[in-house]
């Protein structure tokens, strides 16, 4: 089954946010602000934008010689319902929809971090049922240190990633 695009989300996300942006200032969020935790280059953006548009999701509209594109009726309700997929055990997908909530009391948050945290919860059950089963004694941990020090580092991950969720619910 082919891998679900995400870039025509993350684009309706950084319209939706901004109100209205031209493709030269698409290309900029990724390079500051969303680039940080997910990458499109400006060959995929602009084919994207076409799409979308002849979807029914953008419109657009020249302005001082750029050509900005705004989300339509239809291009809000594409980006609620997929805000509204549960989750899989993406980080990257969980930080872009977060990321594209504009208010703390969107009833959306609570139900993403809930979603996540059950997520997280259930990784970190199992990495420390690896642990647990791997390195029963301190020979095997010894003679297999790097993996040790991998997992280890892996369960710190999620215990901290848990916990931060928890404050923020």
């Amino acid at each position: 089954m082919p891998k679900k695009r995400i870039l025509p989300y993350v684009l309706l996300g950084l319209i939706n946010n901004k109100g209205s942006l031209s493709g030269y200032q698409i290309s900029q969020e990724f390079k500051h602000e969303v680039g940080d935790f997910w990458h499109a280059s400006h060959s995929q953006i602009y084919p994207e934008l076409a799409r979308m548009k002849e979807d029914g999701w953008l419109i657009d509209h020249d302005e001082d010689k750029s050509t900005f594109y705004n989300v339509t009726e239809m291009g809000h309700q594409v980006l609620r319902d997929w805000m509204q997929e549960p989750l899989t055990d993406n980080e990257e997908i969980f930080s872009l929809k977060l990321y594209f909530i504009k208010e703390q009391s969107d009833p959306l948050l609570e139900d993403l971090l809930k979603q996540e945290l059950k997520i997280k919860q259930t990784k970190l059950e199992y990495l420390q049922g690896r642990l647990k089963e791997v390195f029963s004694d301190k020979k095997t941990i010894q003679e297999n240190f790097g993996h040790y020090l991998i997992l280890t580092r892996a369960i710190e991950r999620e215990s901290n990633h848990i916990q931060w969720i928890e404050d923020k619910l």
